[in-house]
């Protein structure tokens, strides 16, 4: 009889790639914004390039989401909100089901990330700074007042939005790899799942050539941010 294998393919290459790019690219937006005169960026140069990445990255990751391998594709993981309440319950009864993919529960969690982060960015193309120096590359297309409002609102979600979020995020998947055994993290980096009874999959039905893929997506991603600017009026700074 043949072995039965230890671990599954779970995650596609071009999935790992874009989560912990964007991880860096969020903990860069914040570095290159609060340390901007320490590190000699007065005009926030890195930072408006920053957020042009993040909504590059998120387009790509909408577009992935429809061509990429099955764990990738939004009509595999996202579910009604009464699915993700039924998890939710049956996570605190002991029982929950495991997933190759994302759980129900954290489907909501993968789309908050992304529409949060989607709103930043794209308030930041509308932002200024304190001095009205600098500006996002749309901030000429509205008024002042709409200038001040995209730019309070771009520091509010960041602050009270997306770092509660990011910080549940940690938490949950820390507490997963803890209390379930279930190495989430672990996961996301290597592209494998322990082999188990999971209740959407068995295994990952990865793309053919998904490198080639990806990078396509990517082109497609670019072109769809900067062509919708410059088409709207915009400049590229």
């Amino acid at each position: 009889m043949s072995a039965q294998p230890d671990t599954v393919p779970a995650w596609d290459l071009p999935t790992r790639i874009f989560h912990w790019l964007l991880v860096a690219l969020v903990v860069a937006a914040w570095v290159s914004y609060e340390f901007s005169s320490e590190i000699g960026d007065r005009t926030m140069i890195w930072h408006r390039w920053n957020g042009l990445a993040i909504l590059t990255l998120l387009i790509w990751r909408v577009i992935w989401g429809f061509v990429g391998s099955s764990t990738a594709r939004f009509a595999n993981f996202v579910r009604t909100p009464s699915q993700a309440i039924a998890y939710a319950q049956s996570l605190l009864s002991g029982a929950p089901r495991r997933y190759l993919g994302h759980n129900p529960a954290g489907a909501f969690m993968v789309l908050a990330l992304i529409g949060a982060l989607a709103l930043d960015a794209g308030l930041g193309l509308f932002a200024v700074d304190d001095n009205d120096l600098v500006g996002g590359p749309l901030h000429r297309l509205v008024g002042e007042e709409a200038n001040k409002w995209a730019t309070r609102w771009h520091e509010r979600i960041f602050d009270w939005v997306l770092i509660p979020l990011v910080l549940i995020h940690i938490a949950a998947n820390v507490l997963y790899g803890v209390m379930k055994k279930e190495p989430l993290i672990p996961a996301m980096m290597t592209g494998a799942k322990p082999a188990a009874d999971y209740a959407d999959a068995p295994r990952i039905e990865e793309v053919s050539h998904p490198m080639w893929r990806a990078l396509l997506c990517f082109i497609a991603a670019k072109v769809t941010l900067f062509g919708t600017m410059l088409a709207a009026g915009g400049r590229i700074f």
